[in-house]
């Protein structure tokens, strides 16, 4: 099929290599403007935009898709569809009815289930036992389109937001691919999405990061897990923010909690619970177990090194 591509991140990137390799006519991508980084500023291209130059195939990367120029290049592929994975822009509705399948959207959830930026973070810090992808037919609302196809996709206690991102696009990918094989039939059949379940995922702001000692040891597990790329979950510690990169939650019941001292079970919240082995945060329900972290002004460490360094003892308040 002749196809015109929109994506940037990762996840994106996965989607349209399973496009490539399926045998699909790529006549163009498009994606964001490459972004400053560092203190050097210099300027870095998109996953999408890599990979797409590594196959030579034309990329386009227009600040503002729906200007008029804009459209009438896209007018130009004459292809059967436009794909969109995390393509960072609102697109026209001259745009959405351009191709014949219209505008395909693979989308890191199970809509209508968070709509929105940041539905595979939400779905991990809100703790979600299952997730997935939705192939959907674009429409001018956000994520509101009708749904296609959809595959559901469980979350572990071992999932961060970088293993559901690798998980989410390795099956939205493969999803995409077959449903184009019969995208006629199925785009005859779509059906559209129930407004009483929809919920959304906007994008994380930093201050999200602030674990809070009101949740419980499991919720901050969450946090850790879905804000592990940005904005990274954090506390403070002797007024310094100390990032939490890795950790486990340690509930009543579970044999880790059974197996610890009286001293530490009966210890306040908001304290370091310090072993030879480990080093724990105190809740006000279980205990959290730091495992990764990173000090203000320094790199990423193992939570006992950073223990051993800041010679905390038991029950030494994080304030």
């Amino acid at each position: 099929m002749k196809l015109v591509f929109m994506g940037t991140p990762e996840f994106a990137r996965t989607v349209l290599e399973d496009l490539v390799n399926a045998g699909h006519e790529i006549v163009a991508v498009y994606t964001q403007p490459d972004k400053p980084k560092g203190r050097s500023s210099e300027l870095i291209a998109s996953p999408v935009k890599e990979y797409a130059l590594s196959l030579n195939i034309p990329v386009y990367q227009p600040v503002k898709i729906k200007e008029e120029k804009e459209v009438e290049l896209l007018r130009s592929f004459d292809a059967q569809a436009f794909i969109v994975a995390a393509f960072g822009q609102f697109l026209s509705t001259e745009i959405l009815n351009m191709p014949k399948y219209g505008c395909i959207n693979v989308h890191g959830s199970l809509l209508p289930k968070y709509r929105g930026a940041a539905p595979i973070q939400r779905a991990i810090v809100n703790g979600e036992k299952e997730t997935g992808v939705t192939i959907m037919q674009m429409d001018k609302g956000m994520d509101s389109g009708d749904i296609i196809s959809q595959v559901k996709v469980s979350i572990t206690r071992d999932d961060d937001e970088t293993t559901m991102y690798e998980k989410l696009a390795k099956e939205g990918g493969k999803l995409l691919v077959e449903t184009l094989e019969n995208i006629g039939e199925l785009s005859k059949n779509r059906r559209p999405q129930n407004p009483d379940e929809v919920s959304f995922a906007p994008s994380m702001t930093k201050e999200e990061g602030l674990i809070s000692l009101e949740e419980t040891a499991l919720e901050m597990e969450h946090k850790v897990k879905g804000f592990s790329v940005w904005p990274v979950a954090y506390i403070p510690v002797s007024g310094k923010n100390l990032k939490i990169y890795d950790a486990h939650a340690i509930m009543a019941g579970d044999e880790e909690y059974e197996a610890l001292s009286s001293d530490i079970k009966e210890m306040q919240k908001g304290c370091f619970a310090v072993t030879k082995k480990h080093l724990y945060l105190t809740t006000k329900e279980g205990l959290l177990e730091l495992l990764t972290v990173q000090p203000e002004g320094k790199k990423k460490m193992a939570a006992t090194d950073y223990a051993n360094g800041q010679r905390l003892v038991n029950g030494m308040s994080i304030g």
